[in-house]
C-alpha cells in the first residue's frame, strides 16, 4: 500500500505553514492526556474547474460549534479557517485530497481542568482514497452489530466532533475488524440503532429512506444531510426515526455515509444479506448523484463546492 503522506510538505499550525516533519506537539499537551480536542474530516475533489472543497462552509461551522460546546476559544474566524484549508491544499500541490482540521488543548497545564492550557489549531491534508475500499463501493461491505453501545447523550454530547468520543468508536471498529467485518454498527443507550464507528446509517424500507435521528447519540453528518437533500429532491420519501436492531435484518437496502466513507453500500449485517446482498437501486442512484455533484459534472445548484483557487469562501453565507 502506498504512503498517503508521501510528498506532503506542509501543515498549517496556528497561522503559518510548518514543514511536515516539524509539525509536532509537546508530549505533555493536554489533548494527548485527556482527549481535549475537536476536529473535522473534509474532502476536496477534482472538478473540471480545478480542485474544490465539498461543503467547506458547513464543516468549518461544525468545527467552531464543537469548540463552543467544550469552551475552547478559537483565535481564528470561520473565514480565516476556511482560507487556511485552501492555503494548505495549495501549498502541498494537491487536487483531490482529505483535509483534517484539528483544534486542541496544547501544553500549559496537566490535570483534568483544561482552561489553563492553550487552544492550538492545525490543518493537515493528504491523499486518501475510499475509506472502505473501491470494492466496498461497488459490491457493498459486511458489517456487524457491535457489543459496544454509544455513550449516552447526557454523558458526552455526540453533536460535537470531539476527539475523546472516538475512543468509543475505536472499540466498535476494532471489534468489527477482529471478527472479519469491515465496520460495526453501534446501538444507543436505549438499544436503538445509532451509527457506525465513523459513519451515519440509512435503510431503505417499504419505499422510504429511514435514518436514525440525532437523538440516537450520533453525530449529524454533513454527508448525511447531503443524502437527505438529494433524496428529497429526487422524490424519495425520507424519514428520521428510531430504528430497532431487528429492522437491520429486514430492510431492502442499507448504506453508510460519511466524509471518509462517502456513500458505502452494506451487503450484509451479522452475515444476514441486506435485500439481495448487493447495492440496491436507490443506493446506486444516490451514489451516482453524489459523484456527479462532488466531481463537478453537474451544476453546483446547492453552492457546496468551494474552489481552492479563486473566489474566497465566506463561512455562513450562501
Amino acid at each position: 500500500m502506498s504512503n498517503p503522506f508521501a510528498g506532503i510538505r506542509w501543515v498549517w499550525m496556528n497561522g503559518e505553514l510548518v514543514e511536515f516533519e516539524k509539525a509536532t506537539v509537546h508530549v505533555l499537551s493536554h489533548a494527548l492526556h485527556y482527549g481535549s480536542g475537536v476536529f473535522e474530516g473534509i474532502r476536496c475533489y477534482d472538478t473540471p474547474d480545478g480542485p474544490a472543497v465539498f461543503r467547506l462552509r458547513e464543516h468549518i461551522r461544525r468545527l467552531v460549534n464543537s469548540c463552543k460546546i467544550y469552551r475552547m476559544p478559537v483565535r481564528f474566524s470561520e473565514l480565516e479557517l476556511a482560507d487556511a484549508v485552501r492555503e494548505t491544499i495549495r501549498a502541498n500541490g494537491l487536487g483531490a485530497c482529505y483535509i483534517r482540521p484539528l483544534i486542541y488543548r496544547g501544553f500549559g497545564n496537566l490535570g483534568v481542568d483544561p482552561l489553563r492550557s492553550p487552544v492550538d489549531v492545525a490543518i493537515a491534508t493528504w491523499n486518501w482514497g475510499k475509506y472502505l475500499g473501491d470494492q466496498g463501493e461497488r459490491e457493498g461491505v459486511d458489517v456487524c452489530v457491535s457489543s459496544w453501545p454509544r455513550v449516552a447523550p447526557d454523558a458526552l454530547p455526540a453533536v460535537a466532533k470531539a476527539t475523546g468520543n472516538y475512543l468509543n468508536a475505536q472499540l466498535v471498529k476494532v471489534e468489527a475488524l477482529t471478527n472479519g467485518y469491515a465496520e460495526g454498527i453501534a446501538l444507543d443507550a436505549a438499544g436503538y440503532v445509532s451509527e457506525g464507528s465513523g459513519e451515519n446509517l440509512f435503510l431503505m424500507h417499504g419505499g422510504t429512506l429511514v435514518t436514525p435521528p440525532a437523538t440516537a447519540s450520533l453525530l449529524p453528518g454533513i454527508t448525511r444531510d447531503t443524502v437527505i437533500t438529494f433524496a428529497r429532491d429526487m422524490g424519495i420519501p425520507v424519514r428520521e426515526a428510531a430504528v430497532s436492531r431487528g429492522e437491520l435484518y429486514l430492510c431492502d437496502e442499507m448504506f453508510m455515509t460519511g466524509t471518509a466513507a462517502e456513500i458505502t453500500p452494506i451487503r450484509s449485517v451479522d452475515k444476514i444479506p441486506v435485500g439481495e446482498g448487493r447495492p440496491g437501486e436507490v443506493t446506486r442512484r444516490l451514489l451516482a448523484e453524489f459523484r456527479s455533484v462532488t466531481e463537478g459534472r453537474t451544476e453546483d445548484r446547492y453552492g457546496w463546492l468551494a474552489p481552492v483557487v479563486g473566489k474566497p469562501v465566506v463561512a455562513g453565507t450562501k
